[in-house]
């Protein structure tokens, strides 16, 4: 892949990660975004338990997508973006064209989820 196009696919992945996890933290945390000496409403602040818990889970899967954003920077930075960091294979287009941060072939990858990883 063209490495202008992996820095703008990364890019926007990279926008699109950070957006989210902002609006969520914003939700989340509202005391955060409080003026100082500004109370929050307690039903404001207050929601149901599940929701927030599902959601702290979401803020983490975002932290680890922003983390594979980095490794993949890494990877391009080092001229190594497009290969597997399992066998050095590369990796086809149209996968990081659907996923800018593949580490792996698509074989690859199934045989590490099959095994847990």
């Amino acid at each position: 892949m063209d490495e202008r196009r992996a820095a703008e696919l990364l890019g926007a992945e990279r926008e699109r990660i950070e957006g989210e996890l902002a609006r969520l933290e914003a939700e989340l945390f509202p005391a955060a975004r409080a003026e100082p000496g500004e109370e929050l409403d307690r039903d404001d602040a207050a929601y149901d338990l599940d929701e927030r818990g599902q959601d702290l889970g979401r803020i983490d899967d975002l932290r680890a997508e922003l983390a594979a954003v980095a490794r993949a920077e890494e990877r391009l930075a080092q001229g190594t973006y497009g290969l597997s960091i399992e066998s050095g294979e590369p990796i086809p287009d149209a996968r990081l064209e659907r996923m800018p941060t593949a580490e792996r072939t698509i074989d690859e990858q199934r045989r590490l989820e099959r095994r847990g990883g």
